[in-house]
């Protein structure tokens, strides 16, 4: 996935983790879903953005 620098990171995170929950979803990989478990939980607390 070659991604221009001229964008900017925000833009970046936002397109990789639509990208990670599709291919989860897909592939139902052990490591990926236990990435969106972990972003989940945050997600649960409120920490719905990334610092």
């Amino acid at each position: 996935m070659a991604v221009p620098k001229k964008r900017t990171s925000k833009s970046k995170s936002r397109k990789t983790k639509s990208l990670w929950k599709k291919k989860a979803f897909k592939k139902k990989s052990a490591k990926l879903w236990r990435g969106l478990s972990a972003l989940q939980k945050s997600q649960r607390q409120g920490a719905k953005a990334t610092p």
